[in-house]
């Protein structure tokens, strides 16, 4: 592989303990330098917002030291201590099962390497062992970064080049068209637009995550054929409106992109968030604003009652009250306004998943990866690549009103009758009102996310119906691996035991139901051809001439009765026009790869 250092291995001659001793004594000392090397490198990437946590930390209690009791507060630091306790145990444990998880994968050749050494005086083997230490250490602190910094060319929108239009703009938010990826696939104007809603933390790049490879979230439509949008988030360091946004704000927002796309395509949108921007989604079309413009939901991984998820909630739980606090995370800005720390939430995440993010777990579990490949070259795959540039580089800052409202769905639940814990325009979300508008909602879970467990987001569906649709693996695998269009999960097909819909199948089935609903109707609204028919034909005439005026005597008889039977005689073949729309359904369904009835409805839904 290129950028690999080459070891001293079995080149040696085997009659030379000598040298090869002599290697085994090199690559030892490669091998140290270089673990040590990556073990400060993991290091610091994980203590540097440790660092900005202590300085936010420092700065709260600064104020709150002097305002509260000190029994209050020994109280608190007390707890705090036994969270910080119970982090630490969990963070060794996570330590040693890695580090004895690589001891066994490589005790065999350690032994037979030690076996030929000492009893046949011959380090050949232990020469090799100590090589191949070295080129593992050497690939995951020398060439897997380099190879990550490698494929930003590839990974992501990449706006800058132009390749994507510009449609329309807010003082917040921009929203782009997104262009297919696939050559010779037009965009159908007259087909039903989606407008996708990212993540706010973990940014907007995930979704396209590598459209070379046709691993795209948001290009699985455009590919399609679909009018595909994006709204993209302003730099907020530079956008001040962006940095006092609230939750009103994003609805407006979203309703005046909803408005253009609208008027561009003349089909209601469908509205799709990932992750964090599926909650916040739901937010606006709970608040009324996209009445009348939004048709049609779906939500991916998106959490929607915080207090349900095992990981995150409980780590908020474990906290003492004084310190669950947004203060102990805010950073001003030179401006003066405040904002919530993108590089502290990203961290956060990790403490919650402590066992596998502290900086000697990381490293050796990637140290693991290549130890596990047979072949000799170690091939770093451009999806490894990608999704680590993704963790390292995609961190974004949050406006303190939209992190307010996250904050508060992860720390107060959904009430009894449906209401969420947050309000817009002095309104309360309620999320029966899906139901009353009649949108429907297809809600995507990773089955072993452990960020968003699979609690946290079909929680809606004890109080509404919804379609739902388990994905394998975990929170970005609908992103990165079911985006690819030939894998087990395509997102444009029905696939599993449950016949489960992706989001594209589900919305191209909505577009399909739709123009079928339309060319019906406009069937129905043409006269009926029935005597320009039979003049046509010709022979028929006379006849037609005879029946008309036979019912002209009829009708002085007829006049002497009600004449409501009558009516009602006519309208008899109404019904049969009226069972159009189960065609429709079925007509749809029958597009897609597989023609079984989708069955999805309530929370009877396999998991």
């Amino acid at each position: 592989m290129p950028g690999v250092k080459k070891h001293s291995t079995q080149t040696t001659a085997k009659d030379d303990p000598f040298g090869n001793g002599i290697s085994v004594l090199q690559n030892m000392l490669s091998a140290s330098q270089t673990y040590l090397k990556g073990m400060l490198a993991y290091t610091d990437s994980f203590y540097t917002p440790y660092l900005l946590a202590t300085r936010y930390f420092q700065q709260a209690e600064a104020l709150r030291l002097s305002e509260n009791p000190p029994a209050d507060s020994l109280e608190a630091y007390m707890g705090l201590l036994e969270n910080n306790i119970e982090l630490m145990t969990r963070s060794l444990n996570g330590s040693a099962r890695m580090m004895e998880a690589y001891a066994r994968n490589e005790a065999d050749g350690l032994a037979e390497a030690l076996h030929q050494g000492f009893w046949e005086f011959n380090p050949d083997k232990l020469a090799q062992f100590t090589a191949r230490q070295a080129q593992l250490l050497d690939l995951v602190v020398n060439v897997y970064p380099k190879a990550i910094d490698a494929i930003e060319p590839e990974y992501g929108f990449h706006f800058e080049r132009g390749e994507h239009a510009l449609v329309d703009e807010t003082d917040r938010f921009l929203l782009y068209r997104v262009a297919p990826s696939l050559p010779g696939v037009k965009t159908r104007s007259g087909a039903k637009p989606v407008l996708i809603l990212p993540p706010y933390v973990l940014g907007a790049n995930i979704l396209s995550f590598l459209p070379g490879e046709q691993r795209s979230y948001a290009h699985s439509f455009s590919n399609q054929g679909i009018p595909t949008y994006i709204r993209i988030l302003k730099a907020i360091d530079a956008t001040p409106a962006l940095q006092t946004m609230s939750g009103e704000d994003d609805a407006l927002d979203t309703q005046r992109f909803c408005r253009t796309i609208f008027k561009a395509h003349g089909k209601g949108v469908t509205l799709n968030g990932y992750c964090q921007g599926g909650f916040n989604a739901l937010c606006d079309l709970l608040s009324g604003k996209l009445d009348d413009l939004v048709d049609a939901f779906i939500t991916c991984v998106s959490p929607m009652d915080g207090t349900r998820s095992k990981g995150l909630a409980r780590f908020l739980k474990r906290l003492p009250r004084r310190f669950n606090d947004l203060a102990y995370g805010t950073k001003s800005l030179p401006n003066g306004n405040q904002v919530a720390d993108g590089k502290l939430m990203g961290w956060v995440y990790k403490l919650k998943s402590i066992e596998q993010e502290i900086p000697a777990a990381a490293f050796y579990r990637d140290l693991m990866m290549f130890a596990r490949q047979k072949s000799g070259d170690h091939p770093i795959s451009k999806t490894a690549a990608a999704l680590n540039y993704w963790l390292q580089n995609e961190r974004n800052d949050l406006p303190l009103e939209i992190t307010r409202i996250s904050f508060a769905s992860y720390n107060t639940p959904i009430t009894r009758d449906g209401t969420l814990p947050v309000r817009l325009f002095d309104g309360k979300l309620n999320l029966k009102r899906l139901k009353e508008k009649k949108i429907p909602w297809l809600i995507c879970y990773g089955t072993h996310d452990d960020l968003v467990e699979k609690e946290t987001a079909l929680a809606p569906l004890d109080h509404i119906d919804a379609e739902v649709t388990p994905f394998p693996k975990g929170h970005v695998a609908i992103a990165t691996s079911w985006s690819f269009p030939q894998s087990a999960c395509a997102l444009h097909t029905r696939f599993g035991d449950g016949d489960y819909r992706g989001p594209v199948r589900f919305h191209m089935d909505l577009d399909a139901a739709l123009d079928e609903a339309r060319n019906q109707a406009a069937n129905a609204s043409r006269p009926r051809p029935s005597t320009p028919a039979v003049t046509r034909a010709g022979e028929a005439a006379p006849h037609a001439a005879e029946e008309t005026a036979t019912a002209r005597k009829a009708a002085p008889k007829a006049n002497k009765k009600s004449s409501a039977p009558k009516l009602a005689a006519k309208k008899k073949p109404t019904p049969k026009a009226k069972a159009a729309p189960a065609k429709t359904k079925k007509t749809a369904a029958s597009r897609a790869p597989s023609a079984k009835p989708t069955g999805h409805r309530g929370r009877g839904t396999p998991g």
